[in-house]
């Protein structure tokens, strides 16, 4: 899935370059691309100052600052993006950098990842690491894990 990103978002990139270059000329397409660049680094940067004061509020609250570093990492991927010469990238990263954006994403992100985690297999190893008589592994599908096994495993190792 990655290695074909790898090739589509580049010849994306490039096409978007050419049509804006034939539409507005070639000075005013690079001109375009590093005003998006500069404004992109600013807002980067300001929205990360933004989200390292939230990070170190929250743990001065006690609190686990889960939200903090989803936007954190949303804001480092931005910068990321924007560091990419393209028209493409730059509008993605511009939008990781609006904090509405990235409101959204908290919210759509883990539900796309726990359906693409339904029904792949999951290792679950237990026991104790000092004695590897009791050690057990389990293989089993998330959806099976509902429904304990009908006889306990002996371990067989001390206690």
């Amino acid at each position: 899935m990655f290695a074909v990103l790898f090739i589509l978002v580049p010849l994306a990139e490039l096409a978007a370059i050419i049509v804006v270059g034939k539409t507005i000329g070639v000075l005013a397409t690079l001109l375009l691309l590093l005003g998006f660049s500069l404004a992109g680094a600013w807002l980067a940067k300001r929205q990360g100052m933004v989200a390292w004061r939230r990070f170190q509020l929250a743990l001065a609250e006690g609190r686990v600052p889960t939200r903090e570093v989803a936007d954190g990492a949303m804001v480092l991927l931005a910068g990321a993006l924007l560091l990419i010469p393209g028209f493409l990238t730059d509008v993605l990263g511009l939008l990781l950098l609006i904090p509405v954006s990235r409101a959204l994403l908290r919210r759509w992100v883990p539900a796309l990842a726990r359906r693409r985690s339904f029904g792949r297999t999951r290792v679950t190893v237990t026991g104790d690491s000092r004695d590897s008589g009791g050690t057990q592994v389990t293989w089993g599908r998330p959806e099976l894990d509902d429904h304990p096994p009908s006889e306990p495993r002996s371990g067989g190792g001390r206690r």
